[in-house]
């Protein structure tokens, strides 16, 4: 019962987010709240620095920490190559599959309150999918061992987005394009990274609640963390102040921060944040402060399996979380790429230390192995960093 009262209660908040205008949000570019920042790390300037200026390296890169009370930043190249202005925490920038982190936080905070169960399937929760998915469950979704086929790889799927980069697709349309295609596996049996399973875990909580999967965003996370530059648009335009995104495209460096409508990817990657309100987030996600006990231990249950770029230090995979363990100590977090951005976000398990990674490019294995594993190894530096704090 008293889950209820308390979901109904974060619900109300919605119609308040409303009247937030997402341009009134503030932040400092090298501190905030009254701790002392951390002590500059001169060596991990230098490395950002040499990281823009590969030949082949992003144009900017911006890393926000947060200790307690204080942030800090580092960065180095530009947010925009016309104006040449450098990269701000307050940036508007696409997350990418950091947005995985947002579903899980709301599937598992409705787990928390008794509206889902992590071994609730899809069958009954949306019976309208194909039926050979319908044991699957909401743990294995969330933990990517669901052997959901991926609809992001369909050639159906790819023939609309190079018809129409900007087409706006409805969310239960997304997961039609793999329906046609049997499970990849026995469900539980092995892990796969699959963009269709944060669909299904997005759809899961609309169904459970009566509520879309936006009004949760804003009601259970926007209005709670104070997440006022973060939303999940449906469309291909970005918000004022932004990181610009850029990638090679018929020979020429272009800014590509529009190139793609954000519902193709929807709750798998579509969230536009700020490198100021990640830290916010996933400091809560990570942390102990968000979830219930019992629902955090689930979350937290590793496995072998690496997130969508690999990132630093041997990963591991909760539920809608990974394991990162590197050579200085564990974090927690997700990371992301899409056309012109790369995401790396992570806080200490205890939640006090949190930190991001964006470069406004999409960089790869596959794309470009050297420079990858370079910015991998940045990233593991800047983990060092965060917890010598």
């Amino acid at each position: 019962m008293f889950g209820h009262l308390r979901f109904a209660a974060a619900c109300a908040a919605v119609a308040g987010l409303v009247a937030v205008s997402a341009t009134t949000a503030t932040a400092t570019a090298t501190t905030a709240g009254t701790a002392k920042p951390a002590p500059r790390d001169p060596g991990l300037q230098q490395e950002l620095e040499a990281l823009v200026h590969e030949p082949d390296g992003p144009p900017g890169v911006i890393v926000t920490f947060k200790s307690h009370d204080a942030t800090s930043v580092y960065r180095a190249g530009v947010a925009d190559l016309t104006t040449g202005r450098p990269p701000e925490p307050y940036d508007a920038m696409r997350i990418a599959s950091v947005s995985k982190a947002y579903s899980g936080a709301v599937a598992l905070m409705l787990v928390g309150w008794g509206l889902l169960g992590l071994d609730d399937t899809i069958g009954r929760r949306l019976p309208t999918l194909p039926a050979a998915w319908g044991h699957v469950t909401l743990r294995q979704l969330l933990q990517h061992t669901s052997g959901l086929p991926d609809y992001s790889a369909e050639p159906a799927f790819h023939d609309v987005l190079i018809a129409d980069p900007h087409h706006v697709f409805a969310p239960n349309q997304l997961l039609s394009f793999a329906a046609s295609q049997p499970l990849r596996f026995p469900p539980g049996s092995r892990y796969q990274y699959s963009n269709s399973d944060n669909i299904a875990v997005a759809l899961m909580t609309a169904a459970a609640t009566g509520r879309t999967y936006e009004q949760l965003l804003g009601a259970l996370l926007y209005v709670r963390l104070g997440l006022y530059r973060t939303s999940l648009p449906t469309g291909y335009e970005m918000p004022p102040y932004s990181l610009r995104g850029y990638g090679i495209r018929d020979g020429r460096l272009t800014d590509v921060s529009t190139e793609y409508s954000a519902s193709a990817s929807w709750a798998s990657g579509g969230i536009v944040s700020t490198p100021r309100e990640l830290n916010t987030f996933i400091a809560a996600y990570a942390g102990p402060w968000l979830l219930p006990e019992h629902v955090r231990q689930a979350q937290l249950a590793f496995i072998p399996g690496g997130s969508e770029p690999p990132g630093p230090g041997t990963n591991a995979a909760g539920l809608g979380i990974f394991r990162y363990s590197t050579r200085c100590g564990v974090v927690y977090g997700h990371t992301g790429n899409t056309s012109g951005y790369t995401q790396f976000a992570a806080a200490s398990p205890d939640g006090t230390h949190s930190m991001t990674f964006s470069v406004n490019a999409q960089i790869t294995p596959n794309s470009d192995p050297t420079l990858f594993e370079q910015m991998r190894k940045v990233e593991e530096n800047a983990v060092c960093a965060l917890l010598s704090q």
